[in-house]
């Protein structure tokens, strides 16, 4: 039987800011707690949820980035079974004491989920690090089941918080690789274009006016006539991030189930997180890792010199 936890806290990141705080509360506990929005906005009401050390008093106030958020919880809630250990397939890209990164292929869940809690990227590094670690790794840069490419682990709770407090701040750069339909013009710009779910479809997201700020820097590499490959560097990490602002401007990622073009394709969605540069959390010397690019990509733009991509 799961454990009955007494409370549980977390430190609101740039995800959380500017969030109604029983959504902020929802999006951290989600994958560790089976909590409905009702139930949170019940605690907040009797005052089980603070911030900062005060009582929250509305569910709809705004989480500010920073603070701390503190759930005190009943006997009633129980933790998801904790994700398993497996002996899957894994492509290390760098791995110490602190850190792991993964090149993950398109089709892999990372994380488990209420309705998935085997076969995803986590029960596999769980496996590769050995139950004796003890500590649940921490993801840090989630990417979506169709995207491939690099994903940040910190092995411990700690390093995870060093991490986090570098995204944060800006010293975390994630620059990813999309072949999209069209050619972008500018060839080179900043997309800033607030983001919110779909009132139609909740599983989509849209740009809207009063979402959530979402900044996407892009810069085409190379066309085709048809097609082109562009670099996103993600400012915001919101869900779908690049797939909805690239489709917003007319430019969709070639093979994207979600936000394309009814185009066949013979292959997965063309988006890959390619680069990652960081300091290390705990010797703060810089850090540079690169997924190697997919062969559908060497095959779409020939002739390309893709070591010198910058």
């Amino acid at each position: 039987m799961p454990s009955a936890p007494d409370r549980v806290q977390f430190v609101a990141d740039r995800g959380d800011g500017r969030r109604r705080l029983d959504l902020a509360i929802q999006r951290r506990l989600r994958q560790e707690f089976p909590l409905s929005r009702n139930r949170i906005q019940v605690w907040i009401d009797q005052g089980r949820v603070l911030v900062d050390g005060a009582a929250a008093r509305r569910a709809s106030a705004r989480t500010p980035e920073g603070a701390l958020v503190e759930i005190l919880l009943g006997d009633d809630v129980r933790r998801r079974e904790r994700p398993q250990p497996e002996h899957g397939p894994l492509d290390v890209m760098y791995q110490d004491d602190a850190l792991l990164v993964l090149n993950k292929p398109a089709g892999v869940v990372v994380h488990p989920s209420y309705r998935n809690n085997a076969g995803t990227l986590l029960n596999s590094v769980m496996g590769h690090l050995g139950a004796e670690r003890g500590a649940l790794p921490g993801i840090i840069t989630r990417l979506d089941k169709d995207t491939s490419g690099l994903v940040l682990i910190a092995i411990a709770p700690d390093v995870h918080r060093l991490v986090q407090r570098d995204v944060d701040a800006g010293t975390v750069t994630k620059s990813y690789l999309a072949l999209v339909h069209g050619t972008p013009r500018p060839a080179a710009g900043t997309i800033d274009a607030p983001m919110a779910r779909d009132t139609a479809d909740r599983r989509r997201l849209v740009t809207a006016p009063d979402g959530m700020r979402a900044v996407t820097h892009y810069k085409v590499l190379a066309t085709t006539g048809t097609h082109a490959l562009v670099r996103c560097v993600l400012e915001t990490g919101r869900t779908h991030q690049i797939r909805v602002h690239l489709a917003s401007r007319g430019w969709p990622i070639v093979g994207d189930p979600v936000y394309g073009i009814d185009v066949p394709t013979a292959g997965p969605m063309a988006l890959h997180a390619w680069r990652l540069r960081l300091p290390h959390p705990l010797t703060r010397a810089p850090m540079s890792v690169e997924a190697p690019v997919p062969p559908a990509f060497r095959a779409a733009v020939p002739g390309l010199d893709w070591a010198a991509l910058e």
